[in-house]
């Protein structure tokens, strides 16, 4: 008889295979429980193809195989049907889709056979692998709302060993205060949450508890958690053991609900405020309760049980999680519980509080704050009222998230790519997250910044209490690159208010984060809000306070950090080497960061009128030549004389490591993404550079400095790009920078085959080939679904890719409508482009023309056009270098120290005037730019005078400054000639001081 479904997991109680094989499943995974089926206790262990199963299944419309495999040599394997007049529907499978050593969800709509009855379903395999889940079911395409189509549980199917996001399922507002999330394991900080590798022995997903969680990256480690975990039957029970089994199939994972019935009846489900959370459990009999403990018992609990009231406090915190001080929990109950108290767990040697109830149905209320138990308790009232319902919090949450996802609106995508686009939007906005709350005194935030040695208290904490936004959770040398411009052409208001809340850490701390967790964490390169924040203020979101973002940029760049977890490394000697030592760790990477971030800072400096800092960095930006070793074609790091880090013979580009940060030379030949020109220039033949990278394969197997295989290797092998690693995101502008070498369409092919296979399994927890880190990972798919790629952060353009989908409309800030049209979207090549109908001949994009709305018209087709292929002209870059030369002074003062390319050491002057001599080295070369670093201990100069001669004794006039100051210690300040000057002597006169003295740490003279 003919039937319209068929599914076997090859379980002794489901349809048998006619191929040999059912055994427990693939011993190694990086990513999935050894020893078992994808589903159940058993898979299917093929070695080749053949006839799996003889059906009589009906195909409709709707009809869908799907099955999940794991392949283990060879990646052609593929699953097809036979109908019942002997033909096939010759499906196939893309191998480049398909990971190895882990389970792939591959689905096949079979609506274009509907009237047709399958047969046979065939596997085609050329060497090993394991097949489960084998369905041929009914599935219709639903018509949902953006924010249904959100996954939260994507990017969880991962390990430390292997990432495909490494994210957990946070459920929360945007941008939210909290987040809460189901938790599989709730001793840890890092891996909360692994969507199927931390199984029972019978294969079910289970939880240990539900959590509150602040955490950015498993990387990072979470902080301020607490957890609560229902259970039925003696209370007793739970002492030793509470995990809790359920299936996937009966989890809800919405960024505004998360919910899940458990094996044994119980049902949670949860629903987000910004510092609240209201959470609805219920149970299949009338004895319940429900357990509060914490990570490693680091925190307080106090139960009113007969009030229905919960109040404590947490102060787990990972050693990332700098800044962090305590955290209060306010809770109330919609009953009086009959029982409670405290239960000491030996095997987790924790205390854990409980609650019980005689009720089927339990609904707890829950808030948290950094400043007070009191505080917690206000925001309870603020958002989550008594008498608030469970669906009004969720409808709530969902709305918010709508405004957001809705803002974007795609026609003609696949259920596939709509699941992926909107679920990435949603963790684009996940973070950063809010640090503030609304006080009686107004919106305040208990400061991470401002070191303070008060203790907290069980109530109040002993961080200091500070007027103001403030956002938290961003690592800005990953989220420049997309995240922040996606902010300031989607939501710029958002976008300035969050900038704002960043620079709130300046004011109070004296930096920007590069890594805020939520703090200063002392970990990646770049102070990257230099480029973002400028980036957003030249796109249009400036309605941040642009003088304290110049500030703090300013300060990255020129002054010399007082720790490690601020400011820029190496700054006290390469700000003057012009290259970053090796002597640094991983010092080249800290050079290339710092030319983008220059970049982005001379744009700011150009729009606020500053001629000093605008030439200044503008030269500096090119620095990155010094680090580009013209004998191997790559860049590589420095030693402090200027000798190469490795010789030729010791080069190899494809070691990670060392000079570079969690990549290779390979994946930073690139790394100059502001200067396409001088790229053109530096490799001569740029599209070549680029076509063999792309065939290089990275083998996953050269660890290099690092000695061992890091994960990011593993990653970057098994996105088979060649040495391209969209897995990391030091590699994600590369495919755009063919549009530099006047090969767009390479772009285009590549861009289009990211997007079409490295976001795959968004329903089996995967959806990316790496870390998601912050939103950025989303963020480029994002752009680049859209047609377009914030190339050259810093300047209010974007590098032209291949749009996804045949029309995208963008309901712009402004009220205005940004509409994306592709016609031939199936294929990858830009064939020509028309912006608001006018023709458009290379392949950028200026912000303006997206900004203010209109029509972006693409034709696309199967094969390479030379629409956009200009090729820039070259133009090698030229940075300023010092001069060579002797100094002395006048007043016998040894001063050699103003010279010798380092802060470290200075030179005082015992009076409120000062004549240094430099006498030219070598031969004269015009001097454009001329620099002053304030000492350590004050005395800066206030007025002097820059003269140059040849003789010695006729002296000309150069610049004139007074009323000058030095806002910082050790702080590098430019000066702009008005025209080049070339002399064999220069004298620097100062002629007043900020104090009785005169202190310099250097004095540089910068020539072309």
């Amino acid at each position: 008889m003919t039937v319209t479904g068929f599914f076997s997991s090859f379980e002794p109680s489901d349809p048998q295979p006619l191929l040999p094989g059912i055994d427990t499943g693939p011993a190694h995974s990086p990513t999935a429980r050894e020893n078992a089926g994808f589903t159940g206790l058993h898979a299917l262990r093929f070695t080749g193809g053949g006839v799996l199963f003889e059906v009589d299944v009906a195909v409709t419309e709707h009809s869908e195989l799907s099955y999940v495999v794991f392949p283990e040599g060879d990646l052609l394997v593929t699953v097809d049907v036979e109908f019942e007049d002997g033909s096939r529907a010759g499906l196939t499978t893309d191998p480049k889709s398909l990971y190895p050593d882990q389970w792939n969800l591959v689905r096949r709509r079979l609506g274009y056979f509907a009237g047709k009855t399958v047969r046979r379903i065939l596997l085609h395999a050329q060497s090993p692998g394991w097949l489960d889940d084998v369905r041929l079911a009914e599935r219709p395409i639903e018509d949902k709302d953006p924010v249904d189509w959100v996954r939260t549980t994507r990017g969880t199917n991962s390990s430390s060993d292997f990432s495909r996001g490494n994210t957990f399922p946070a459920t929360a507002v945007p941008h939210g205060f909290n987040f809460w999330t189901p938790i599989t394991n709730s001793r840890v900080t890092d891996w909360i949450y692994e969507y199927h590798r931390h199984n029972t022995a019978e294969n079910l997903p289970a939880l240990e508890a539900f959590g509150l969680s602040h955490q950015p990256s498993p990387w990072m480690g979470d902080r301020h958690t607490f957890h609560v975990m229902p259970g039925i039957g003696p209370v007793e029970s739970a002492r030793h053991k509470r995990l809790l089994t359920f299936r996937h199939e009966n989890e809800t994972d919405r960024p505004h609900h998360y919910g899940v019935r458990f094996e044994n009846g119980i049902t949670t489900d949860i629903a987000p405020a910004d510092h609240a959370a209201i959470f609805r459990f219920t149970f299949p009999e009338d004895r319940s309760w429900l357990l509060f403990d914490n990570v490693k018992n680091r925190g307080g609990l106090r139960l009113k049980t007969h009030k229905g009231v919960l109040t404590g406090h947490t102060w787990v915190r990972s050693r990332l999680s700098t800044g962090a001080r305590r955290m209060f929990i306010y809770a109330e109950f919609d009953k009086p519980a009959k029982h409670g108290g405290k239960l000491r767990r030996p095997f987790w040697r924790t205390v854990t509080g409980y609650l019980e109830f005689e009720a089927r149905e339990v609904t707890m209320r829950i808030a948290t704050s950094l400043i007070s138990l009191d505080q917690a308790k206000r925001n309870l009232e603020l958002e989550i009222p008594d008498g608030t319902t469970f669906e009004e919090v969720r409808d709530n949450a969902r709305a918010a998230w709508q405004d957001i996802l809705g803002r974007i609106e795609i026609e003609g995508a696949t259920e596939d790519q709509l699941t992926t686009f909107y679920s990435n939007l949603y963790r684009l906005y996940l973070y950063p997250n809010s640090g503030h709350e609304d006080t009686p005194d107004g919106v305040r935030h208990a400061s991470p910044v401002i070191r303070r040695c008060r203790p907290s208290t069980r109530k109040q904490t002993g961080a200091q209490v500070v007027d103001g936004e403030m956002f938290v959770n961003n690592g800005f040398w990953d989220t420049y690159r997309t995240t922040w411009p996606a902010y300031a052409l989607l939501t710029p208001s958002r976008c300035a208010r969050m900038a704002d809340g960043f620079l709130q850490q300046y004011r109070e701390g004296g930096w920007v984060s590069r890594w805020s967790s939520p703090g200063y964490a002392n970990l990646m390169t770049g102070t990257s809000s230099d480029v973002a924040f400028a980036d957003a203020y030249l796109k249009g979101a400036n309605g941040f306070d642009l003088r304290t973002a110049y500030e703090a940029a300013l300060k990255n760049a020129t002054v010399t950090p007082t720790g490690a977890g601020v400011g820029r490394k190496g700054l006290a000697e390469s700000i003057f080497l012009g290259y970053t030592p090796a002597s640094v760790g991983e010092g080249l990477s800290w050079a290339l960061e710092g030319c983008i971030n220059d970049f982005g800072i001379a744009n700011m400096a150009t729009a606020l009128g500053d001629r000093d800092n605008e030439a200044y960095f503008r030269r500096r930006a090119m620095q990155y030549v010094n680090h580009f070793d013209q004998r191997v074609g790559f860049f590589q790091g420095r030693n402090r004389d200027g000798s190469w880090h490795h010789t030729p013979e010791q080069f190899d580009p494809a070691a990670w490591g060392g000079d570079y940060t969690e990549t290779n030379a390979w994946n930073t030949a690139f790394s100059v993404p502001h200067d396409g020109h001088g790229l053109v220039a530096l490799h001569g033949d740029l599209e070549s550079k680029l076509d063999k990278f792309f065939a290089t394969p990275e083998t996953g197997r050269n660890p290099g400095a690092y000695g061992g295989i890091i994960h990011e290797m593993t990653e970057a092998r098994d996105v088979r790009l060649g040495q391209y690693g969209h897995s990391n995101q030091p590699s994600h502008h590369i495919p755009y920078i063919y549009n530099y070498a006047g090969a767009p369409s390479k772009t285009q092919r590549i861009v289009r085959e990211v997007l079409t296979r490295c976001y795959l399994g968004s329903e089996i927890g995967q959806g990316y080939p790496g870390d998601e880190d912050n939103g950025e990972m989303s963020a480029w798919y994002v752009f680049s679904a859209l047609g377009f790629y914030p190339l050259a952060m810093g300047s209010p353009y974007y590098a032209v890719g291949s749009p996804l989908f045949p029309k995208v409309t963008i309901h712009l800030e402004n009220g205005e409508d940004l509409v994306i049209r592709a016609s031939g979207h199936q294929h990858p090549y830009v064939q020509n482009l028309h912006v608001n109908g006018t023709p458009q001949t290379m392949p950028f994009l200026a912000h303006a023309a997206l900004a203010s709305g209109g029509t972006i018209d693409f034709t696309l087709g199967p094969q390479p056009s030379r629409w956009g292929s200009g090729r820039p002209r070259p133009r090698m870059p030229a940075p300023l270098h010092d001069l060579t030369g002797t100094v002395h002074s006048a007043q016998g003062t040894n001063v050699e120290a103003l010279i010798d390319d380092t802060t470290r050491t200075e030179a005082t002057f015992r009076s409120t005037t000062a004549t240094i001599d430099y006498t030219v080295d070598g031969p004269n070369r015009p001097v454009v730019l001329y620099t002053l670093t304030s000492g350590a201990r004050g005395g800066d100069p206030k007025s002097w005078m820059l003269e140059g001669s040849d003789d010695g004794t006729e002296w000309t006039v150069l610049d004139e400054r007074s009323d000058q100051t030095f806002p910082w210690r050790r702080q590098t300040r430019p000066f702009l000639l008005s025209r080049p000057a070339t002399f064999g002597r220069y004298r620097l006169r100062v002629t007043g001081s900020s104090a009785s003295w005169i202190t310099l740490a250097q004095w540089e003279l910068l020539a072309q």
